[in-house]
């Protein structure tokens, strides 16, 4: 089921659960665009293959707040706001390690790798490399086994790379929990990578028609982001 935030004629508001991709899929699998052309064409049928402005995206593994244009002009005026970056968005992690600054930034330069699909930090000079920046503040810290200490944090992206925030906080020691791809204690183990810890619960911007400033929240429920969310400071 489609869980629907905000609706009007331009926007759709929605939530990515884990596991599913933001935009169309090349395989057999669902995706968020399908779905919600299936929910355009449920509340107006027979139109013609409903219009679905894919604004930003997430990865697979990765849950959060999307929204999508319903319109070429709508999404012209979304993805402007994203490129200019007064689009904000704000997500919650769950690192594995206890981090010690209460706030902080993070700048480095990374380097995507096609072939793997991997990206990784490398010095500024190296071809190819780009400024990846990120804030960060603790909001917990909590003892889970087996997994030993953990962090809650809220990370705020100052730069848009490629799995940025996992490579990034794997690489300063403070990888992100159930992520294969980064994570040594799951890459090992084959654990992890459908629900990795890592939600974009906070979003706002400004709508495309109206002029209106729309701020979303929706908090992650689902697996470690529960009990961490029941954990103790």
């Amino acid at each position: 089921m489609l869980e629907i935030l905000y609706e009007d004629k331009q926007i759709l508001v929605v939530w990515k659960p884990p596991g599913l991709e933001s935009q169309s899929s090349r395989g057999i699998g669902a995706d968020m665009v399908s779905e919600i052309r299936r929910h355009i064409h449920n509340i107006s049928p027979g139109q013609k293959i409903p219009y679905v402005g894919v604004i930003h995206r997430l990865d697979k593994p990765v849950s959060g707040i999307m929204v999508y244009a319903k319109d070429k002009k709508s999404a012209a005026s979304l993805s402007s706001q994203v490129s200019q970056g007064s689009m904000d968005k704000r997500y919650l992690a769950v690192l594995c390690g206890k981090v010690d600054k209460n706030v902080d930034k993070y700048v480095d330069y990374l380097l995507k790798d096609e072939k793997s699909n991997r990206s990784l930090v490398v010095d500024m000079g190296i071809t190819g490399a780009k400024r990846a920046e990120l804030e960060y503040r603790v909001l917990k810290h909590l003892q889970q086994e087996p997994y030993g200490e953990l962090t809650l944090a809220e990370i705020s992206l100052l730069t848009g790379r490629h799995h940025q925030i996992r490579v990034q906080m794997a690489a300063h020691g403070f990888p992100l929990w159930g992520d294969r791809k980064y994570n040594p204690a799951f890459s090992e183990t084959g654990r992890g990578a459908d629900n990795i810890a890592l939600s974009a619960y906070r979003l706002n911007f400004v709508h495309p028609v109206s002029g209106r400033s729309m701020e979303f929240c929706r908090q992650p429920d689902q697996g470690i982001f529960h009990i961490a969310d029941s954990g103790q400071n």
